[in-house]
């Protein structure tokens, strides 16, 4: 998209049109859409405030944005570890709805995230064990494509160095990896889950857990959840028995789509108050994200 207009002044519709696109990337970086948004926000800021003849110069005003807001990212990423040492128990990416889910009436139609593989939970997740400038790199050129003489102009170091932090993040992307499970095959299983579940047979569950599977919970510190992850399908079948018997009356667990994946999420009153997030391996649950944190799921609350 151009962002000048035919007088090769800067056209203002089409620079805050960049607005979805920066989104995208910046999610990415950061893991929240929160925060993303702040970034987001940050670099549009600094446009403004650039005189108009300092905004001529600019050559490609959406490269410059996205220059902008990439080293924010960078230097919140630098700080997010100290900052998620601080966090009440476990830290887990935002999770996102599928694009006609969205239901927080404050959700402006620019900030939805388009979905596919580069922000589905296990690999947001994995994207957490990078260095900040891994990250940048690795999102910025294999998934949106930059050249590395782009990233490097964004990370401050040289194209080869950018290169070279790309591939160490592909090994340990690599080296994470789990075979797929096709998408029909996954959709199944968590049915069947939230079948078992509802249906409080413990057995049923266990059978769909994979042995060693692991599953994280993340309330901030604002909503009651378990702080530490359990580990074992049968420890985690027995807790999700206790969780059956707490649910209200007026509970209702839905399937819905999470960050491109199937996932349920669990509403009272039309209010969104926990999302789960699945990854399926060789026909099993091998791990379960339980986001409980209010401040994450404002896009998924209808109340």
């Amino acid at each position: 998209m151009s962002t000048r207009s035919e007088a090769g002044e800067p056209d203002l519709d089409a620079v805050m049109g960049e607005r979805r696109r920066l989104i995208n990337v910046t999610y990415r970086l950061l893991g929240s859409l929160a925060e993303a948004e702040d970034a987001v926000q940050e670099a549009y800021a600094r446009w403004y405030a650039l005189t108009p003849e300092q905004q001529q110069e600019i050559e490609n005003p959406a490269a410059w944005l996205t220059t902008v807001a990439s080293r924010i990212c960078l230097n919140l990423l630098g700080s997010a570890r100290a900052r998620r040492e601080r966090y009440v128990g476990e830290w887990i990416p935002e999770p996102v709805p599928d694009q006609s889910e969205w239901t927080g009436a404050a959700v402006d139609p620019a900030d939805r995230v388009t979905l596919d593989e580069s922000v589905n939970m296990a690999f947001l997740v994995v994207l957490e064990s990078l260095t900040p400038a891994e990250r940048v790199a690795l999102i910025l050129h294999d998934v949106f494509r930059y050249r590395f003489t782009e990233v490097a102009e964004i990370v401050g170091r040289t194209p080869a160095a950018c290169r070279q932090l790309a591939s160490s993040a592909r090994r340990r992307l690599r080296a994470a990896r789990q075979p797929d499970t096709p998408a029909g095959q996954r959709a199944e299983i968590v049915r069947n889950f939230k079948q078992a579940w509802q249906a409080k047979d413990i057995a049923a569950l266990i059978g769909l857990l994979d042995p060693e599977a692991v599953a994280t919970a993340d309330g901030g510190g604002l909503a009651l959840t378990f702080l530490d992850p359990i580990e074992g399908g049968e420890q985690i079948a027995r807790a999700w028995m206790e969780l059956a018997d707490r649910v209200s009356s007026d509970m209702q667990l839905l399937e819905r789509t999470v960050n491109g994946q199937p996932g349920l999420v669990a509403q009272s009153g039309g209010v969104t108050v926990t999302v789960f997030a699945f990854d399926v391996v060789g026909g099993r649950i091998k791990h379960i994200w339980v986001m409980r944190n209010p401040d994450k799921l404002r896009p998924w609350t209808t109340g």
